[in-house]
């Protein structure tokens, strides 16, 4: 009796170790956020930023997958099973974007032709003596206020909103002049505990406009030294 327990015993064990039928996933999905005006990818925050909502055919209920989106505009998934998906991207900072069907097979190219909420135009970013200031102007695409703009600064290049060791943000609440230039400035020995001298850091640009769950427009970091 002992011995066919045994043996039962090893049959299950062995059962349970054995591999199941099921592939891994083998297809991925890429692409681009572009600004339908400029051709210029639409900067992005990694933290809290725009997510692509996948929702894969086949299933109820369906649970959503999410993925995330570059700081640069930029988005790829390579561990996804090949099938047909309703793909939207989702909380962006640009004018919403209809859900569409997309079948995934191998790697999957899908760019976003979008308008953002704003295009923070002629910036620039640089330090002169013991101040760094960035100067732009906005031209927005909606009829909403501008809530607020902001100059952030970080170590990582990923720098945005919510992801800064140091913030010069102003309220707007209006819709701006586009021939306006506005000015904001970072000063460097009142930061000097956060900002050490010597060492690099990443300024970047943003604006908000009054909508919803709408995230920050931006332009590209600069790396500055300090």
């Amino acid at each position: 009796m002992k011995r066919i327990y045994l043996l039962f015993c090893i049959t299950l064990l062995m059962a349970s170790c054995k591999k199941d039928n099921y592939d891994g996933p083998t297809a991925g999905l890429s692409g681009r956020f572009i600004d339908a005006q400029t051709g210029e990818l639409v900067q992005q925050d990694i933290i809290r930023g725009t997510q692509i909502e996948l929702l894969e055919h086949g299933y109820d209920p369906v649970e959503p997958q999410y993925l995330i989106v570059k700081t640069d505009g930029t988005y790829e998934n390579s561990l996804l099973f090949s099938n047909t998906y309703t793909v939207q991207p989702k909380r962006g900072n640009f004018v919403e974007v209809a859900p569409q069907e997309v079948s995934i097979n191998g790697k999957t190219t899908l760019d976003f032709t979008v308008t953002p909420y704003i295009r923070i135009k002629n910036g620039s970013i640089t330090r002169s003596g013991d101040k760094v200031t960035a100067t732009f102007s906005l031209e927005q695409t909606v009829i909403n206020n501008v809530r607020k703009i902001g100059l952030y600064a970080h170590a990582d290049s990923r720098v945005g909103e919510p992801m800064r060791m140091v913030a010069a943000e102003q309220q707007i609440n209006a819709v701006p002049d586009p021939a306006h230039i506005y000015t904001l400035e970072i000063d460097l020995p009142s930061q000097s505990s956060l900002l050490k001298p010597g060492n690099d850091y990443y300024f970047r640009v943003g604006a908000l406009i009054d909508i919803g769950e709408a995230k920050l427009n931006y332009i590209a970091p600069v790396k500055i030294t300090i």
